[in-house]
């Protein structure tokens, strides 16, 4: 098994692989870095804003540990509570309503020798849904999940439909991705340094995979109405992350840094009372298409 301190700094060099990168793709803006620390670790905040196509973005590196409240504890189902956690947490807003949101996060988490596991994922949010770039997204994402599993993106694929899911709306927040939690050796079929092996190809596919879908739709024109629809869609994303989001509760319930946990949040979102598209719309086919279950990839 890898110790944990190589697991935290093989993330660090992803995260430093993954802002030079977005750097690189925005052809502008810079990442500003914040060091931070807390009562057990701390992590490296970087954001970047107001860019060419990025108006705000955080590329989040943490390792903690500390004793878990005992909220944690007992949805985690375990007796202990010493704690160390460590990852990388990513989300992008761009300034264009038909470039995506995306959202990608790694992480390592360990109680002791028999409570530990992976987690992580990646999930596309567009504005508008073009399926085109669905298929895309969902295709190349299942080409890394297959060369460790042939179950993972089918398994994966479906907990994303059903995590990312925003119930009181009935709706997903965007064409979903791979999701999963708590895996291990008996659970996934392959081994520890496999298992970690594929968190790290996770996280090396999400500058090749969002710069793609960055450049198809970057230079586009867009409308002031289509620029509404980006801030309402923006809306429900927020929405997601205060209400269910998994790790946004872990942050705020074990003392986290609120600004790193609330970076995920957009700089701006409208809430218009109860808007309809029109028929036939751009804006209605989005919605028609937030739904769990497209199979994305032909």
């Amino acid at each position: 098994m890898i110790a944990k301190d190589e697991i935290s700094a093989e993330y660090q060099i992803i995260q430093e692989e993954i802002c030079r990168g977005l750097e690189d793709l925005d052809g502008a803006a810079k990442f500003e870095e914040e060091i931070w620390e807390r009562d057990g670790g701390g992590g490296r905040t970087r954001v970047i804003q107001n860019g060419q196509i990025f108006e705000k973005g955080g590329v989040n590196f943490s390792a903690v540990y500390g004793k878990l409240p005992g909220a944690v504890k007992k949805a985690f189902k375990v007796d202990t509570d010493e704690f160390f956690a460590t990852g990388v947490s990513i989300v992008i807003h761009p300034n264009h309503p038909f470039v995506p949101i995306i959202h990608m996060n790694i992480r390592y988490f360990e109680m002791n020798e028999e409570i530990k596991w992976f987690g992580g994922g990646i999930d596309v949010t567009p504005h508008y849904i073009f399926e085109e770039d669905a298929r895309f997204f969902h295709s190349r994402i299942k080409e890394i999940c297959n060369r460790f599993s042939p179950s993972f993106y089918p398994e994966f694929k479906t907990w994303a439909d059903n995590y990312f899911f925003i119930r009181h709306r009935n709706e997903t927040r965007g064409i979903g991705g791979i999701f999963y939690d708590r895996l291990t050796p008996p659970k996934a079929g392959i081994s520890w340094n496999e298992i970690f092996e594929f968190s790290k190809a996770v996280g090396r596919s999400f500058i090749p995979v969002y710069s793609e879908l960055v450049n198809r739709n970057r230079n586009k024109e867009f409308t002031e109405n289509e620029k509404q629809w980006q801030y309402q869609r923006r809306s429900r994303y927020a929405e997601f992350n205060l209400v269910y989001d998994a790790g946004t509760k872990f942050g705020l319930e074990t003392n986290g840094r609120i600004e790193s946990i609330l970076m995920s949040l957009p700089p701006q979102a409208n809430w218009v009372y109860n808007y309809q598209p029109l028929p036939d719309s751009e804006e209605e086919k989005t919605l028609g298409l937030l739904k769990k279950g497209i199979d994305w990839v032909e």
